[in-house]
């Protein structure tokens, strides 16, 4: 049985398998991922971890925007999976982008290689967890934000180059065909990355983010 429809979607089997995948992958490795601290993940850490890969799931669909051949501009969803590495570590927030990365291929499949799936889903969503980069920084979440979602947008660029330089409107500039990948896929990541920089830096969002900090890591 296919797990690729001729459109290049997903069959009932091929969810089917891809949830499977997603589950097993982020439990095992949470048996054997360690925090910053050097400890193994505890049973609340995996919570704090589930609840912020359903709210990026759930606001992945609060659309403010779409581009016609993919990507869109969201409720803020890009920063759910930041505070996990920001909160944890690198490892703990590439692991839960990761998994991330599998939701989201299962919410708008679209499948023409395996590297392509790579670059479009699974390694450009664990690339938000470099946050944990600026774990201990000051200012690490904005720090760790701005370049989880820069790592996300070169994955982007990367499959651009590879899969999609086919859809390239005819009108855009042949001078500039080089660099369409990185206009068309930073086009909505920054656009997001704005306006959810201009939240986390408004006082009362930034004292509660704190608070959340708190008592996620305590």
């Amino acid at each position: 049985m296919s797990i690729v429809t001729p459109d290049g979607g997903l069959t009932t089997l091929g969810y089917a398998l891809c949830v499977l995948a997603a589950v097993l992958l982020f439990l095992a490795a949470s048996f054997i991922t360690r925090d910053s601290s050097g400890k193994k993940m505890s049973t609340k850490q995996l919570v704090y971890c589930g609840v912020a890969m359903a709210l990026a799931f759930i606001t992945s669909y609060l659309k403010l925007f779409g581009l016609p051949f993919g990507g869109s501009v969201t409720l803020f969803s890009m920063l759910f999976i930041c505070l996990i590495g920001y909160w944890y570590g690198l490892k703990v927030g590439i692991l839960t982008g990761l998994a991330y990365g599998i939701l989201q291929f299962l919410q708008e499949p679209f499948v023409l290689s395996f590297f392509q799936v790579c670059c479009d889903y699974i390694l450009a969503f664990a690339a938000l967890g470099l946050s944990g980069v600026f774990h201990k920084s000051k200012n690490g979440l904005l720090k760790g934000y701005i370049l989880g979602i820069l790592a996300r947008g070169a994955f982007h660029a990367l499959g651009g180059y590879l899969y999609w330089m086919d859809y390239m409107p005819d009108n855009f500039p042949q001078s500039l065909t080089a660099i369409y990948p990185f206009v068309y896929n930073y086009s909505y990541i920054l656009a997001e990355g704005v306006l959810t920089v201009i939240l986390i830096m408004l006082p009362p969002v930034s004292k509660a983010l704190a608070q959340v900090k708190r008592a996620a890591t305590e």
